[in-house]
């Protein structure tokens, strides 16, 4: 189990450990959100959660590649560049939990809130900085900056910068649609905050409709609240494989068996895992978090632009 993993003695959960029962090795990415147990003829992998609900999944082969038929993309920090933005509000978030207008999080910090669920950022960052502070508080003030920024993003008055496209992707997507590769965005972001997005992003390189153009888009659903239903989307975004999973066989109507003719493209660990999880071969985007988060060994392959997936893909045709 080489991949670059951390190895420890036994899971968190101390369910299992190194020599025991079958079990060959025990490892962790490096943030430590995802850890892999490896027996003889397999592998389990235990998502950790800091909200109290981890999960085990088998680990599926991945299989020889083949010409690819599908494109799932992740939206912050891959399809869009708004990772800092959203940065920016969980540590607004913190500051207002903290009653100090002047707090910063530290470095240390941006593996932990990007690319997981808002209530897993939000965790981190009260275990860190506030511990006793309620998640139920800390999620009131992230939507109360969140609503805020959002309509001022829409009404062209909002933080400058805050979306923009990643360099050369409508090029990228409208080749891959010339094509006839399906294509899924999928993201992490609950929907009331990552549909502006993209359709601030699309109106910005005179795109359409974003919703005539994906074959299929999956978000993490609409905010629990009271007064106000929700849909399941804090505990099983990614690392999870489950967003990736829906957009695979509901969203883009393919079976578990064709997923060796899709790839994936991220720029976090946790959407690295997600993917892996998932059965769907990782492409890891050089500019996020992966490094930070120890899964770049989990990639199939490392790339700095679009333009390097796309000669890949034609190398497989």
């Amino acid at each position: 189990m080489a991949l670059g993993l951390d190895a420890r003695e036994a899971t968190f959960d101390a369910r299992f450990s190194a020599g025991n029962d079958g079990v060959r090795a025990v490892a962790a990415t490096g943030d430590g959100k995802v850890e892999f147990v490896g027996f003889e003829n397999h592998t389990l992998a235990l998502v950790t959660s800091s909200l109290g609900y981890p999960a085990y999944y088998p680990v599926p082969s991945l299989g020889e590649p083949a010409p690819i038929k599908a494109v799932l993309m992740d939206l912050d920090g891959t399809t869009v560049h708004s990772e800092q933005f959203w940065i920016w509000i969980i540590e607004q978030s913190t500051a207002s939990l903290l009653g100090d207008a002047k707090f910063e999080l530290e470095d240390a910090d941006v593996a932990n809130v990007s690319g997981h669920s808002v209530s897993e950022h939000l965790q981190y960052c009260i275990g860190k900085y506030c511990p006793d502070k309620s998640l139920e508080d800390a999620r009131r003030f992230y939507f109360e900056h969140t609503d805020r920024e959002m309509a001022a993003i829409l009404e062209g008055r909002g933080r400058p910068g805050a979306f923009s496209p990643a360099p050369g992707i409508k090029e990228f997507l409208l080749e891959l649609k010339g094509m006839g590769v399906k294509l899924g965005l999928v993201t992490s972001g609950l929907y009331e905050k990552a549909y502006p997005e993209i359709l601030d992003v699309f109106k910005t390189l005179g795109m359409g409709n974003p919703e005539e153009f994906y074959d299929s888009i999956i978000t993490a659903g609409t905010a629990v609240g009271r007064g106000k239903a929700g849909t399941l989307g804090e505990l099983p975004p990614k690392p999870h494989p489950w967003l990736y999973a829906e957009s695979l066989t509901i969203g883009l109507g393919m079976k578990f068996e064709e997923r060796n003719s899709v790839i994936g493209i991220e720029d976090s660990g946790a959407g690295i895992c997600a993917l892996r999880l998932a059965g769907i071969r990782p492409v890891g985007l050089n500019d996020g978090n992966i490094d930070e988060s120890g899964t770049g060994g989990l990639c199939q392959s490392r790339i700095d632009s679009f333009d390097q997936i796309m000669a890949e893909m034609k190398a497989l045709s």
